[in-house]
């Protein structure tokens, strides 16, 4: 690829370049073809060199005076006349134009570039690129690299641009000013990259979205997406593309809701395993009854839903009443549409007699106030707000609100457990399948074998991962799956080790029994643990000495 901002230099400063030449070449012709005097008064001419020498230092106003020896009169009236060509020419000509190329705004953008392109080469290992930095994406940026990979950041917005680079990060964070769905950009942050290993778009606007989406597959088809999507009908096209993560937070939020209602035990787990608190958390569950929903957007319909499949009564108040014709008549027939004040509109829907209230308007200060009137008239009601800004997080935690949904947070840690950690993306999906018996149970076997907060692990039993097992594992040897989770201190004594999830080519095996399952190469194993027993696992799976004395071939 061609140096742009080289390019863009040598171009502009063509014609001053010339000007410049021409300049020094009238002159030294003019110095060399006159007579001067030596001190003895013969006659001599300077040579090329000479007045060359002169012509340079007097050009750039230097002056060390006439050389070799004093000049005649016609050399000083020809010196006299080639200072103002040369000044001109050199200084107010060529060097201003230089000054005004360093000014120039696309030549900038183009050393930015060139300085860009060359610290995303400089990375090797593994990092991510990330569209856009607002809220939500800096929260990515800092856990991604807190977990030790690198990030790449595309930003159109130049204030952002430098909010990022006056971030004190732990690593350097390479950021490009430009259109984040410019295929120039994409590539200059190493799309294409062997150490790339996804992108993340989590814009508002959906087509935006998709036609990142689109772009990035037809530059790497490889390459994981994370990708944001707000409609169904969205949701189908970018599965149709191919891409492996699609995040909508009214959907996952709909889900929360549903698992509230019939697994709050499946809802403390999901929570543990996203990042979001430990197994200590006090399980809340929703009641059944009247509910009335105060919003009625993507997120209120998706609520809808799901109060309708658990057969919930609710009531939907939409917060904006200019908006009653955008729906059908028998919506409108449904919907109570905000045209008196907060308290008038709550008595209206039967807050005296309603279970919960979940305000999910797009407005933080609405959702605050229709809860806090909503608990004066009826204080046994159940509060559920939607928290649109990470700023107004203190605001929330200090209104006593019985539960908090926070849709830009949700997609910070279902973004990064879903790129960084896919095996713990697959066990929550299977997990979200099952009933709350089976949460309940498995909740109970991690806090009575692993403590409050275990730690979740993942084993490729591969040569790179698990050298000492796959020796075994090619001979033709039967290793069970218990033997990794033995002491290194006392073979005889078991570590705290739950196994979650295994992954065998095209099978899955959900909370496998370690007494019964027999290790095949390329198996991919989910642990929950202690810190202490993941390094013995690592040992055990990597050392032929350790895994000899696991086996109790050695002491």
């Amino acid at each position: 690829m061609k140096n742009s901002s080289l390019w863009l230099l040598l171009q502009k400063m063509r014609v001053p370049f010339i000007v410049i030449v021409v300049t020094y070449t009238i002159a030294i012709a003019g110095l060399i073809s006159l007579d001067g005097v030596m001190v003895d008064g013969k006659i001599y001419r300077m040579t090329i060199f000479d007045a060359f020498y002169f012509v340079t230092y007097t050009a750039t106003t230097i002056g060390f005076g006439e050389t070799p020896y004093a000049f005649s009169y016609p050399q000083r009236m020809w010196v006299s006349a080639l200072l103002y060509i040369t000044v001109i020419g050199c200084w107010f000509y060529g060097i201003g134009t230089l000054i005004s190329i360093l000014q120039d705004k696309l030549f900038i953008s183009e050393i930015k570039k060139t300085t860009f392109r060359k610290k995303v080469r400089k990375i090797r290992e593994d990092f991510f690129i990330i569209l856009g930095y607002n809220n939500v994406t800096k929260k990515i940026v800092g856990k991604m690299l807190a977990q030790g990979f690198r990030v790449v950041v595309i930003e159109k917005n130049p204030e952002r641009v430098n909010e990022l680079i006056l971030e004190n990060y732990v690593s350097s964070v390479p950021v490009l000013e430009a259109d984040i769905y410019d295929p120039k950009a994409l590539e200059l942050a190493g799309i294409k990259s062997k150490y790339c290993k996804g992108l993340v778009s989590l814009f508002e606007n959906d087509n935006l979205n998709l036609k990142i989406a689109i772009t990035a597959k037809i530059l790497n088809s490889k390459i994981p997406l994370a990708i944001k999507s707000t409609t169904k009908h969205m949701t189908e096209n970018l599965e149709d593309l191919g891409v492996e993560i699609i995040e909508n937070p009214f959907e996952i939020i709909s889900q929360q809701i549903q698992m509230l209602l019939t697994t709050p035990s499946l809802y403390k787990l999901t929570r543990w395993l996203h990042g979001m608190g430990d197994l200590r958390a006090t399980t809340f569950h929703l009641p059944k009854g009247k509910y009335i929903i105060c919003g009625y957007g993507r997120m209120g319909h998706e609520i809808k839903n799901v109060l309708e499949e658990n057969n919930i009564d609710a009531v939907f108040i939409e917060m904006d009443a200019t908006k009653k014709n955008t729906f059908s008549k028998k919506e409108q027939g449904e919907i109570l549409f905000k045209d008196a004040d907060d308290k008038d509109i709550l008595l209206q829907a039967g807050v005296q007699d309603a279970v919960a209230i979940i305000a999910g308007s797009k407005d933080d200060t609405t959702n605050l106030s229709l809860l806090s009137i909503a608990r004066k008239i009826n204080p046994k009601i159940v509060t559920i707000g939607r928290e649109n800004e990470i700023e107004n997080q203190a605001l929330f935690n200090y209104s006593n609100i019985n539960y908090v949904f926070m849709p830009s947070r949700l997609l910070i840690y279902k973004t990064i457990v879903a790129l960084i950690d896919p095996i713990v993306d697959r066990f929550i999906s299977h997990a979200m399948e099952q009933d709350e018996a089976w949460a309940k149970e498995l909740l109970e076997m991690l806090k009575a074998n692993v403590g409050d907060n275990p730690l979740t692990f993942e084993l490729f039993v591969d040569d790179q991962h698990a050298l000492a097992l796959t020796e075994r594992i090619k001979r033709k040897e039967s290793i069970k799956l218990e033997t990794l989770t033995r002491s290194r201190a006392n073979r005889d004594v078991f570590n705290p080790v739950v196994a979650l999830l295994l992954l065998r080519k095209d099978e899955l095996y959900l909370l496998p029994d370690m007494s019964e399952i027999i290790l095949e190469y390329g198996d991919q194993i989910l642990f929950a643990s202690h810190r202490d027993a993941i390094e013995d696992i690592e040992y055990i799976a990597e050392n032929i000495h350790e895994l000899a004395y696991v086996l109790g071939e050695q002491n």
